[in-house]
């Protein structure tokens, strides 16, 4: 009897802390590149130049130095302003990007002196935020559409809605959606529409995923079905 009792709560003990563990996670719902712009306060293309922990709340925060790439640096943007593609209205210049110092909280970790990445995020009290659960990734890993998209396009669709496609059959049920089905291809996410496609709005007042110029072809290919 003793051991049944010492066995229950050995299995008690490990199942509290598996569900610790499972509450802690961060967990994040897949997000369309364009979504992650429209829903962003700011988004930038920065270096990491330095970090420092802080003392901020019961779990820390970590400070990232970031230094604004020129757009002298790249082959997207006008040649005297930094690369801030969102944001103006919310802050004039980024020194400093804020996140939570654990993973478990959706915290996000910059290489530092590395990489440019692309960094999006929400303003708070004139502080930029970001996390997993934002679109932060190394530059040189983005699609050609992509940068594109961060660089103009993205914006002209930010009044289309994106609709996720997770089990079929799918179907859009208003004219500014786009059925988005990167999640039933076999290759996953990201998938060909996330690196490859933007949903704008026509003229007509539809949304229509859009791929634009291709580096290959320089044809321009508009579709609703990708």
């Amino acid at each position: 009897m003793k051991s049944c009792l010492k066995l229950l709560s050995l299995l008690f003990i490990f199942g509290s802390q598996h569900v610790d563990k499972l509450t802690e996670a961060c967990s994040c719902a897949l997000s369309h590149p364009q979504d992650a712009y429209c829903n962003s306060d700011i988004v930038i293309r920065a270096k990491v130049v330095g970090k420092k922990p802080l003392k901020d709340g019961p779990f820390g925060t970590m400070r990232y130095t970031v230094k604004q790439m020129k757009a002298s640096q790249t082959a997207i943007g006008s040649a005297h302003s930094s690369v801030m593609y969102k944001g103006f209205n919310k802050i004039q210049h980024v020194q400093h990007i804020y996140t939570d110092a654990s993973e478990s909280l959706c915290g996000v970790k910059f290489d530092i002196n590395k990489y440019q990445y692309l960094i999006t995020g929400r303003v708070y009290d004139g502080k930029v935020y970001t996390g997993l659960c934002n679109f932060n990734e190394r530059w040189e890993r983005l699609s050609l559409a992509q940068k594109k998209g961060i660089n103009h396009r993205y914006q002209l669709g930010c009044n289309c809605r994106i609709k996720p496609c997770h089990y079929l059959p799918c179907f859009v049920t208003s004219k500014n959606e786009c059925l988005w089905t990167d999640m039933l291809s076999h290759f996953g996410y990201p998938g060909y529409q996330s690196r490859h496609y933007a949903c704008i709005q026509q003229k007509e007042g539809y949304c229509s995923w859009y791929r634009g110029m291709t580096s290959r072809d320089k044809t321009t290919i508009n579709t609703t079905d990708p």
